[in-house]
C-alpha cells in the first residue's frame, strides 16, 4: 500500500464538471473495519507548518473518482456551497476595516 499511495501523490486531480485542476493527492482516508478507500484528500496550494494550512484542503469521496489515470485522477466533484456570512459582516471585512 505505501508504493500505491505514493504514486497517488504524483498525480494531479482534474475535475471533470469544469476542467479545473483541483491540486495534487496528499493523503486518503481509508475505512478500517473494510479496508477500502473512502476519500482522496487533495491539497489546494501550498503547503506550511500552520495550524490552519490543512483547512483548504479538499477532500472528495471515492465514489466520485471516475478514472484513476498514468499521470491524472478524473473526479465528479461539486464544491459545496460557502459558509454564510454573518449579519453583522461588512462587504469588506469586520471591526475597524468595515
Amino acid at each position: 500500500m505505501k508504493h500505491c499511495i505514493a504514486t497517488l501523490k504524483t498525480k494531479e486531480v482534474i475535475n471533470k464538471k469544469d476542467g479545473c485542476r483541483l491540486g495534487h493527492v496528499c493523503d486518503v482516508e481509508i475505512d478500517c473495519t473494510t479496508g477500502q478507500v473512502v476519500n482522496l484528500v487533495v491539497c489546494r496550494g501550498g503547503r506550511t507548518f500552520s495550524p490552519y494550512a490543512c483547512e483548504r484542503d479538499l477532500r472528495i469521496a471515492w465514489c466520485d473518482v471516475d478514472v484513476v489515470g498514468s499521470d491524472i485522477i478524473l473526479v465528479c466533484y461539486t464544491a459545496p456551497p460557502p459558509p454564510p456570512r454573518p449579519d453583522n459582516c461588512s462587504k469588506h471585512g469586520f471591526g475597524f476595516f468595515r
